[in-house]
């Protein structure tokens, strides 16, 4: 398969601090960050069954195809080219040409502009009576006698016709006024076109407002540090809360491969995890010497020895299944053994000198491999239950290490302000705040030390045939696809039941103590009415319903006109804020119900806590694409940009975070 490596993405993923081994038979297979290109959304459908790491930068092309980021190995690359991916291509690909008979009617939707880094940009949202088979062209009139044109893509999403609009937003010389939507079948519309997002401007800081306190990507270790200093510092108006489901931890049993895959090749796994003596144990195969010997297995301290057996001419004779089998049925090895993946194992082994199991895992011994504590810090004037309660949680997503930068920038805002900012004491007068930095922190410290790439936490519920070492790094649940409303189970779609999949729901709602966790604080404290998940990247700003079914595009209930106002005032607001640091807008086009404007997510968090509980659930996607003047397309940023970059991204989102403590603050039961 033909691929892009996007400048965000150039090296592969690997260990960050820790030179990588030569691959072999054990290790895994190096994974990039690229840019596919799909014809269709069914085509990504098949993509995302395939267990394909999709991230959330989804790209509308104007031929009707759907340019998306992914991390890919390439194996995978090869496999998924018979599932419809291939090149991305530099330029955008021409509109797709189509044929209508009849004049259709359209309907401008939404024409806003906005102004992003001194350069003014146009999006429109419209729909064409005849669906997807328009072909619609946006023309404008601006100040000072500019004008423009661009084509638009139909947008369809499981068979659904949503619209038509720009791939992205567009530059435009001065501010655009007037937009006119024509139809290559003769229809047309006009609009005037609006500031966006134009919603309530944040509160200007007082005088000596203080900000910037992250300086670095930080580790789970050095998150919890950081909270549990604010507690010391700010103890009357903080609590630290230990939430009570420990996690797996950061750790794995043992492993070896030994011999020749796949037919002469047997797996070896301690039954202890490696830090508890797992990697201490030994394996080696050895030929007795003489003809007609019998297959032995014996145990020596810590190492296991397995003596083949050998035919009439002194040649070993065992196959791999038969020494799988042999040290299975021999006490006190401490392991177990199983053919190499789905392989019957009729190889036949040879010797092998002392093999020592590891559990791969290259972080320092200073990171615990014990089950880890997650840590929640609550910030308030009034912690008792009678403030509207706001939760904010990062890091569902290990790989994601700029978002638990924006929880803590946002604290640490909040509690040094208090003193000094009338605005800030207002809102810990008026609000209760969770801060959740990492919900996930076995994950991101495999993310850290192992695999940048890893999304999922670290539990492995993949079965002896999918287990081997070289597959460590596709294990794991993810944890927004592992809640209970609107899940997989519950037929929706957007999760897999693959364990190897980048989306893998787990082996059912609520199987991994990280999204226990996290529904443990709403039905703990029912005061909290407002909760922002906080991912990374691709800009986007949604909210519920976030999950489908694919036949007939059933989503979960959707919000209350009223409700769905709400959601979106409070977004605009929200949005401004974000802005105001450096010019950063969250497009029109990604501001919406996750099902409108990304895909389905079934299982995911902020469904659960606004049907189960009815706290307005939203979800940050950090980190959105930059225009480049030189190049004049608009850029993506990738998961670990440059700290430069990701403190920049910290620092606008945590003014964001800060102003849903706002709206919180004004907030009223209906």
């Amino acid at each position: 398969m033909l691929i892009v490596l996007t400048t965000f993405a150039a090296a592969n993923f690997s260990a960050p601090s820790v030179a990588a081994p030569a691959e072999g038979p054990a290790d895994p297979e190096a994974a990039s960050l690229v840019t596919l290109s799909v014809p269709d959304r069914t085509a990504m459908e098949r993509l995302a069954a395939a267990g394909a790491d999709l991230t959330e930068r989804m790209r509308p092309q104007p031929d009707g195809s759907i340019q998306v980021d992914a991390v890919v190995t390439p194996s995978q690359l090869a496999a998924y080219q018979a599932l419809g991916a291939a090149l991305a291509p530099e330029t955008p690909p021409p509109p797709k040409a189509t044929a209508t008979t009849e004049k259709d009617q359209l309907v401008v939707e939404r024409a806003v502009w906005f102004r992003s880094r001194d350069e003014y940009f146009l999006s429109v949202e419209a729909s064409s009576s005849a669906g997807e088979a328009a072909t619609l062209t946006v023309t404008w009139k601006g100040k000072n006698g500019s004008t423009g044109r661009a084509p638009m893509v139909a947008y369809v999403d499981a068979g659904a016709y949503l619209g038509h609009q720009f791939g992205d937003p567009v530059p435009a010389r001065s501010r655009p006024q007037w937009v006119t939507v024509t139809s290559a079948a003769g229809g047309t519309a006009e609009a005037k076109v609006r500031a966006w997002p134009d919603g309530q401007r944040p509160d200007r800081a007082g005088p000596g407002y203080q900000k910037d306190f992250v300086t670095q990507y930080m580790p789970p270790a050095q998150l919890n540090e950081r909270i549990k200093a604010l507690h010391r510092r700010f103890p009357k108006l903080t609590e630290l809360i230990t939430l009570p489901y420990p996690t797996n931890g950061y750790r794995r049993h043992a492993q070896a491969l030994i011999g020749t895959p796949p037919a002469a090749a047997v797996v070896v796994t301690s039954d202890a995890y490696g830090s508890d003596g797992g990697n201490d144990l030994a394996v080696e195969l050895v030929d007795p010497g003489a003809p007609g010997r019998a297959l032995q297995v014996t145990v020596n301290g810590k190492l296991i020895t397995v003596s083949l057996a050998t035919d009439g001419s002194g040649a070993p004779a065992d196959t791999a299944a038969q020494v799988a089998a042999a040290i299975n049925a021999t006490a006190g090895t401490g392991v177990k053994a199983t053919t190499y993946r789905a392989d019957p194992g009729d190889g036949v082994m040879a010797p092998a000198p002392p093999t020592r199991l590891s559990d791969f895992l290259r972080a320092p011994a200073g990171v615990p491999r014990a089950p880890a504590q997650v840590l929640a810090l609550r910030i308030g004037a009034h912690r008792d239950g009678t403030r509207t309660g706001v939760l904010a949680y990062a890091q569902e997503h290990a790989r994601e290490w700029v978002t638990p930068l924006v929880v803590v920038e946002a604290a640490e805002r909040l509690l040094r302000n208090h003193a000094r900012d009338k605005a800030t004491r207002r809102l810990l007068e008026r609000t209760d705040v969770f801060i959740v930095p990492t919900v996930n922190p076995d994950g991101a410290n495999y993310s850290f030390y192992d695999f940048n790439a890893q999304r999922k936490n670290m539990t492995n519920h993949c079965p002896p045939q999918q287990s081997d070492p070289a597959l460590r790094n596709t294990w794991g649940v993810d944890v927004n696809r592992n809640y209970a409303a609107g899940s997989l189970s519950d037929g929706y779609a957007g999760a897999s039941a693959n364990c190897q999949s980048g989306t893998y729901a787990g082996p059912g709602e609520h199987s991994e103590p990280e999204s226990r966790n996290v529904m443990w604080l709403a039905q703990t404290y029912r005061n909290i009415r407002f909760a922002m998940n906080v991912h990374s990247y691709g800009g986007y700003f949604m909210w519920p319903p976030g999950a489908y079914k694919l036949a007939g595009r059933v989503t979960l209930p959707r919000p209350t006109a009223q409700q769905e106002a709400y959601f979106l005032h409070s977004a605009r607001a929200i949005e401004e804020a974000i802005a105001a640091e450096r010019g950063t807008v969250t497009w029109p086009q990604q501001t919406g119900p996750v099902t409108d404007v990304l895909y389905s997510a079934a299982g995911n968090s902020a469904d659960e806590l606004w049907y189960d509980h009815g706290v307005y659930g939203w979800d940050f996607e950090v980190g959105a694409d930059l225009w480049n003047p030189e190049t004049r397309a608009w850029e993506g940023v990738g998961f670990q940009p440059p700290f430069a970059e990701g403190h920049a991204e910290a620092m606008e989102f945590a003014s964001g975070l800060i102003s849903l403590v706002g709206v919180a603050a004004d907030f009223r039961e209906p």
